[in-house]
């Protein structure tokens, strides 16, 4: 109890903050943003089950709409409040693929198109029947190209359709299971005729006329009236009501949006005004800032989902570049050089950007696990330890960079700088190691066997090798401080397909809880520059 009551102080501190941030996105009151709602086999708070209902369908969490900017729960709950109000017609659903745009005859300059227009294409209605009669003849097969964009805007009309039939608002917990589907009030209405539904719907109905008349305080006061009713149906495991306020607030605060924005202030202070001491201590004031709320943002993930924040592509890429900073300011504290924090923002940055930016490739939403990673034990010294091998290996190549671009700029690369970064590798390599003969035994514990050569397993040791292959031919004498550098960045590609291309690009394997789509041409990109780089130093190296 006494945990609970602090957990509530600390919460309510927090949210009373961060809404004055957003009081101009939504004028709906705390007392609905925090209704739990089931949705994708969880149960969330209505604020954050309208943000990720909007996004799927979107693209985005607020639109213009009707010739106003609106938050996500504004236009949800108007479904919810007005569902004889036709929403048709209201540009809401997201198509980016400019192949399926082509065959399909709409502007490619459009990117959000009315239901209406969708569901009686008749091009778009026969590929989307295509895609499911390939699934259902192959439930394993990866749709591609067109095909697979079909099929997201066939779930994309499925789920509004849903949003206007009001059967995606499930509310009312089942109460003789705990884990069972939960279902809406109209349902509840339907199976029960006692006083508990006589005040659901009256709060209901209140909701309803605050929301036609513009008026909060009815609005509100149905809203808890509805929740009083609700409340009755408390099961063993309803969600605590610090975990759904921890949620709004991971939500609406964006940490690790404030994270890199503060590294990049950081990136910048350090790397050119590092004879300038006092700006100089500020960038690193804004790398420990930026730090302690990605720390932040990590934690209330755990808190709210129960488990390490390391089960899909998403929660990969904020842990590694966690763990990069983490790494970096670990060796300075040790050699006080400056070099690995300079190496390490880069990283980060690029890694929260790419995660702030790309939700539909890179989803954010907190989802249940997959059986096979259901036990935390194995979860957490496996998938831990791995992942943060790669953030090891990230900052060995944010390090070679350094070294790489003093080259490229005809500068002198002192011989510690090399010495740095043989041991982060040293590090990067002792975790893959050890993660990946965890992954033995879970392998074991799961499937019935240590090694069978599935992709992610092949290439962790593909890894591995590569790395072991890059150090002892340093440690051999085959090659210098700069050979080091430049095998640093080509290892890390290794890691890479690992990483990503296993799940995003092969598709292949029984490590099926992490595949995932696209973003294929960001990670061609980033290879690209990493080879342009490279060229470029073997150029500048050899014509001295």
């Amino acid at each position: 109890m006494k945990y609970s009551h602090h957990m509530h102080r600390f919460l309510l501190f927090f949210l009373l903050g961060s809404s004055l941030v957003h009081a101009t996105l939504t004028t709906l009151p705390n007392s609905l943003e925090t209704l739990p709602v089931q949705e994708s086999g969880r149960r969330k708070p209505y604020f954050v089950f309208a943000e990720e209902t909007l996004r799927f369908l979107s693209g985005k969490t607020a639109l213009v709409v009707e010739g106003r900017k609106k938050g996500a729960s504004e236009i949800i709950t108007a479904f919810w409040m007005e569902p004889e109000k036709k929403y048709n017609q209201i540009p809401l659903i997201y198509i980016s693929y400019a192949p399926l745009k082509k065959i399909l005859e709409l502007p490619l300059q459009q990117s959000l198109f009315s239901y209406e227009k969708l569901i009686h294409h008749a091009g778009l209605q026969e590929m989307i029947a295509q895609a499911v009669e390939e699934r259902k003849s192959d439930p394993r097969k990866r749709l591609q190209g067109v095909l697979k964009e079909a099929a997201d805007i066939g779930m994309r009309l499925s789920l509004f359709e849903e949003l206007s039939n009001g059967s995606l608002f499930r509310i009312v917990p089942n109460s003789q299971n705990d884990v069972a589907r939960w279902g809406t009030l109209s349902q509840w209405e339907e199976s029960d005729t006692s006083s508990n539904v006589a005040m659901a719907q009256n709060g209901f109905h209140l909701m309803e006329q605050g929301w036609k008349n513009a008026d909060p305080m009815i609005f509100d006061q149905g809203v808890l009236q509805l929740r009083e009713a609700l409340a009755l149906f408390q099961v063993a495991s309803s969600v605590p009501s610090w975990k759904l306020q921890l949620e709004v607030l991971l939500q609406k605060t964006h940490p690790f949006k404030a994270a890199w924005i503060l590294y990049s202030l950081s990136g910048v202070l350090i790397l050119f005004f590092r004879k300038k001491l006092l700006l100089y201590r500020l960038g690193w004031f804004f790398a420990g800032t930026g730090f302690f709320i990605q720390c932040m943002g990590l934690l209330f993930r755990v808190l709210v989902a129960g488990r390490p924040p390391v089960t899909n592509m998403y929660e990969s890429i904020i842990w590694v570049a966690f763990g990069t900073v983490f790494f970096a300011l670990l060796f300075e504290v040790i050699y006080h050089s400056g070099v690995f924090l300079l190496g390490a923002i880069p990283v980060a940055l690029a890694s929260l950007i790419l995660a702030d930016s790309q939700p539909l490739i890179l989803d954010p939403s907190i989802h249940p696990l997959t059986p096979v990673l259901r036990d935390n034990f194995w979860l957490t010294i496996h998938v831990l330890t791995i992942t943060l091998s790669y953030a090891a290996f990230a900052l060995s190549l944010g390090v070679a960079h350094v070294a790489l671009i003093r080259i490229i700029l005809n500068k002198k690369v002192a011989a510690s700088l090399y010495n740095y970064l043989y041991r982060t590798l040293q590090v990067g390599i002792l975790l893959l190691a050890t993660g990946t003969i965890l992954g033995g035994v879970w392998a074991n514990y799961s499937w019935g066997r240590f090694w069978d050569w599935d992709p992610k397993e092949t290439w962790a040791l593909i890894a591995l090798l590569g790395y072991l292959f890059l150090l002892h031919g340093r440690l051999a004498g085959r090659w210098g401080g700069f050979g080091l550098a430049i095998g640093s960045v080509v290892a890390f590609l290794s890691v890479l397909m690992a990483w990503y291309g296993v799940n995003f690009v092969l598709g292949a394997g029984l490590h099926s809880y992490g595949f995932g789509a696209g973003g294929f041409p960001i990670v061609l990109g980033f290879t690209g520059l990493e080879v342009a780089i490279l060229v470029t130093a073997f150029i500048a190296r050899y014509r001295r």
